[in-house]
């Protein structure tokens, strides 16, 4: 850094805060390291007691903190988000839209493993409002060298680094199972609770099938539910593997491919997921999520609701962070469940 005359440091960035006092009213930043002096700057500037400044030597060689920053934006940039105006070397994401937010992970630890630099996050796959902040990025100093910013570049690679996926605008049909709801001899608690979850995505319920301990008719009910227009089927009960439980059996006889029955996930241990040919998602969701707050069916749901496919490894995936510790008070989703590192 060197020290100039403070009329003469028009274009130069701040190398110190530079504290405002003004007695039983005030004391603030009025401005921070690394801020960019203005013509406007000048008589504040004067009239805090700032006749010379130490700024930064102009190096062709480095990058101001606020230069870095963009670099890092750009890198992590992508559709439906927008970045807030970078301030004190920092450039934060914001979301356009609600959606499934995504990050590279191994590509975001690769780049934050490099010294001087740092993107946090949140955690990839989570379930985001229009307005909610995805990301943050500085570099560490004020300055950084060109040729660092060049490996950060090189490592993150072509493809954003992060992406935001808008909900779709989708169908569901409800198949509900079991004897003592068909017959009547207990009230469905189960159909309401998905037909909130449900509506919380945006997503129309356009049938609903209740039904016996049947196999055969259990398969029927979906199958009609899907030619009816369903963008997902939904099947509640039945999920265990006592000998009387046919949802499993019903959802495999359908043709659809199934992508795993059971998950490393507590609640939701007994979820089943399945597809068919043509993408369309079949669920069958075990007891739990009738009444626990936050199950398997609450980590998947976004992103079915995105339209993107879950594979056997997402689901696996799941396992670290999928243990609900069952708090008296529940915050999910602003707590540790479902968010493996």
């Amino acid at each position: 850094m060197k020290c100039i005359n403070t009329t003469d440091a028009v274009g130069h960035v701040l190398c110190h805060d530079i504290t405002r006092i003004i007695k039983d009213v005030v004391k603030d930043t009025a401005f921070r390291k690394g801020h960019v002096v203005t013509e406007e700057d000048i008589p504040v500037l004067l009239s805090l007691g700032k006749d010379q400044l130490y700024v930064w030597e102009k190096d062709e060689t480095m990058l101001h903190e606020n230069e870095a920053a963009e670099i890092l934006y750009g890198i992590c940039k992508n559709e439906h988000m927008h970045p807030t105006e970078v301030k004190e070397g920092k450039i934060e994401l914001v979301a356009d839209c609600d959606g499934v937010f995504r990050v590279d992970v191994p590509r975001l630890d690769a780049i934050n493993e490099i010294d001087e630099i740092m993107i946090a996050t949140r955690h990839t796959n989570s379930a985001v409002k229009k307005g909610d902040r995805l990301l943050g990025t500085r570099v560490i100093p004020l300055v950084i060298k060109k040729e660092k910013m060049e490996l950060v570049k090189r490592t993150a690679g072509e493809e954003p680094l992060v992406s935001l996926t808008p909900y779709k605008k989708m169908k569901a049909g409800i198949v509900t199972t079991g004897n003592e709801v068909f017959y009547g001899r207990i009230k469905d608690t189960f159909t309401p609770v998905i037909e909130e979850k449900l509506a919380s995505y945006g997503i129309e319920v356009c049938g609903h099938k209740l039904c016996n301990d049947d196999r055969e008719k259990i398969t029927n009910a979906i199958l009609e539910l899907k030619n009816q227009g369903a963008d997902m089927v939904v099947c509640t009960g039945g999920m265990s593997v006592d000998p009387d439980d046919k949802t499993p059996g019903a959802i495999k006889d359908t043709g659809a491919r199934i992508v795993s029955y059971g998950a490393p996930v507590l609640p939701g241990a007994m979820f089943l997921l399945g597809y068919f040919e043509d993408g369309t998602p079949v669920m069958g969701l075990p007891g739990c999520v009738m009444y626990a707050k936050a199950t398997v069916f609450d980590l998947v749901l976004p992103r079915i609701a995105a339209g993107i496919e879950v594979t056997k490894k997402d689901l696996a995936h799941m396992g670290n962070g999928g243990f609900c510790l069952g708090c008296k008070v529940c915050h999910y989703p602003n707590c540790g469940f479902g968010k493996g590192v």
